[in-house]
């Protein structure tokens, strides 16, 4: 999710392919948002991963902020979804590195560099997700689990 636009990409039910939906401008009055959870909706998604920028070393800063915002909004627009914050260091430039070597122009980059960022950070989280057995990355908004007594603690 760019401070310009924002990337969409898809898989199929069956989680292991990510492909290029496309591109949302962001326009400042979060219709991006709902695009997205009115996608979510339509396509019948479980959940949406959404790319967290953090620095190189692992930090937070202004841009994961603003992703954050970003989630915490859609998962209130769209209840029912699961918001999966996911770390999205490098992925741009990668996208920016396959797009240069496949010969595209710096012009007909622009939205399609944050489709294929979006790949990247989905097939990512996929992959890991397949590999581990668990979800990546954190949920957004989530309630924390409840504890039960002690006694439905040992029953278990």
């Amino acid at each position: 999710m760019g401070s310009v636009r924002v990337g969409v990409a898809v898989c199929d039910p069956d989680g292991v392919l990510a492909t290029p939906w496309g591109t949302l401008r962001r326009a400042g009055d979060e219709s991006d948002i709902q695009e997205v959870a009115d996608l979510a909706a339509e396509r019948g998604a479980a959940e949406v991963v959404v790319g967290l920028p953090l620095s190189l070393d692992g930090t937070e800063r202004a841009a994961a902020e603003a992703a954050r915002g970003w989630a915490k909004t859609l998962r209130r627009r769209a209840p029912n979804l699961v918001v999966r914050l996911v770390d999205e260091r490098m992925t741009t430039i990668d996208a920016h590195r396959a797009m240069r070597a496949s010969g595209l122009s710096e012009r007909g980059r622009r939205d399609l560099v944050d489709q294929q960022a979006a790949v990247l950070i989905l097939q990512v989280a996929l992959d890991a997700e397949r590999v581990s057995g668990q979800p990546a990355g954190m949920i957004v908004g989530g309630r924390k689990p409840r504890h039960g007594s002690r006694a439905d603690t040992e029953r278990r």
